[in-house]
């Protein structure tokens, strides 16, 4: 049974950082809002409007950030883990937290993953994949999942690197920082092949830790740490060989994200600085009820809206070419005009697609970690019970690691091709739609712990 928002937000207790919430919601909704900006489409396919007008790839300072939606998950990582620890006193917890994190995140991404698959083949078998516009929307309505596969790996890393921040604070985050700087050395100075991967896990990983500082409350000169980041961006961008853009631009050599550079990494650091400046103001207008039903309301949706939202704008041009209604060349005089109704529709057609979805992303009862065997039980009993709760976690483990590998892979092919074996390459591996489809879905039915349905 769903509890109401109005009831959610009647229960929070005072205790809660409500400004943590605001910053999931609302870093989802600028990605949405960009991605639905930046999609130039045409009768010839479908493009960027940054790369269109390279101007305006000084937006994704602002736009992209995904930076701020993982620090905010290392924050909640952090809180969750050590919750956990203290109702399990001292039992393992591994497979509890990792059941707790991903359920709310697997269930509504997986679903969205079999209904395109769904699609995408019908739409093959009917051979109407050949043409510009259907194969570009097939490549391109998966691409936002690589962010989830990054997510996936932040969750199953959080016990290491919360004992790492336990005793090296400050010190955890400067090493993840140094060892990104070192890849892209490697990467740019030494052309070291296949370096460049690593900075997958450690600029994002470094994003993570400023989460768990917050946490502990360490962030304590914001603004110190928002200037350091600013400066160290546009230094290397100004001087190095990284791009303007935070976001990847098609056909270029270089892309800040995908790899992940040191130069997104600082964007980051900025970010969190400029957003912890922001944090008691905004934490005091969160206190007024209308306010915060409103965050504990979008929270309950937000996965949901952004698995789905590029869905709902491609929705909302096949309505356009259907009605027979021309499609402007992107970035002219007709196409900006077009926007404001474009993106309108597309929010409208988003809100009914969460409402036949949002089930699938509403909590459900958790449990703490396993009970341990009573103090007085053998030892042959206590041993087994060590072994299962070992079990366990191997098992949520090694579900994790297939669904993180799947997604990337999923992110990386698209949908288009699945009958023609159409291949990407992921950390130097080749790797097919359907195998990634099947990697995401074993992975979810892999282990006791990690299944469909009613957790606990």
């Amino acid at each position: 049974m769903t509890v109401s928002a109005r009831a959610m937000a009647a229960a929070t207790p005072a205790s809660r950082d409500r400004y943590v919430d605001l910053l999931r919601v609302a870093s989802l909704a600028t990605v949405v809002c960009g991605h639905w900006l930046m999609a130039a489409v045409s009768t010839d396919g479908i493009g960027n409007l940054l790369a269109l007008v390279p101007p305006l790839q000084v937006l994704t300072w602002g736009l992209q950030v995904m930076p701020v939606f993982f620090f905010v998950g290392g924050f909640s990582h952090a809180l969750s883990y050590r919750s956990l620890e203290r109702r399990g006193e001292g039992r393992p917890v591994y497979a509890a937290f990792l059941r707790a994190r991903l359920q709310r995140l697997l269930r509504p991404t997986l679903v969205f993953v079999l209904v395109w698959a769904a699609l995408a083949l019908l739409v093959q078998l009917a051979g109407a994949d050949g043409g510009r516009l259907a194969g570009a929307a097939l490549r391109m309505v998966t691409q936002p999942l690589w962010f989830i596969g990054i997510y996936l790996a932040m969750v199953a890393l959080t016990p290491p690197l919360l004992r790492l921040h336990a005793r090296w604070g400050w010190g955890a985050f400067a090493a993840l920082t140094g060892a990104a700087a070192l890849v892209d050395v490697l990467r740019f100075a030494l052309g070291v092949p296949y370096a460049e991967f690593l900075n997958f896990a450690f600029v994002w990983l470094a994003v993570h830790q400023l989460g768990f500082l917050r946490a502990d409350g360490r962030i304590t000169r914001p603004a110190l740490l928002g200037a350091a980041g600013l400066a160290g961006a546009v230094l290397l961008v100004a001087a190095g060989p990284y791009p303007l853009s935070m976001v990847g631009m098609p056909g270029e050599k270089v892309s800040n994200m995908a790899p992940p550079t040191l130069a997104l990494l600082c964007h980051g650091m900025w970010l969190v600085g400029a957003v912890q400046l922001l944090a008691r103001p905004v934490t005091a207008w969160l206190a007024r009820p209308r306010v915060w039903r409103g965050v504990v309301t979008a929270n309950g949706v937000a996965m949901t809206a952004f698995l789905w939202h590029l869905t709902a704008m491609l929705g909302v041009y096949a309505a356009q070419l259907a009605a027979g209604l021309a499609l402007p060349e992107p970035a002219t005089a007709a196409w900006w005009a077009q926007v404001p109704p474009r993106i309108l529709l597309a929010a409208a057609l988003t809100a009914a697609l969460v409402a036949c979805f949002r089930r699938f992303e509403a909590p459900r009862p958790v449990t703490a970690a396993p009970p341990a065997a009573p103090p007085a039980a053998p030892p042959a009993a206590r041993a087994r019970t060590a072994e299962g709760a070992r079990g366990s976690g191997a098992a949520a483990a090694l579900g994790t690691t297939l669904c993180l590998l799947g997604i990337l892979g999923l992110s990386m092919t698209g949908l288009g091709g699945l009958l023609e074996g159409h291949t990407a390459v992921l950390i130097a591996f080749p790797v097919t739609a359907p195998a990634a489809i099947g990697m995401a879905v074993g992975g979810r039915l892999a282990g006791g712990t990690f299944r469909v349905g009613p957790e606990g």
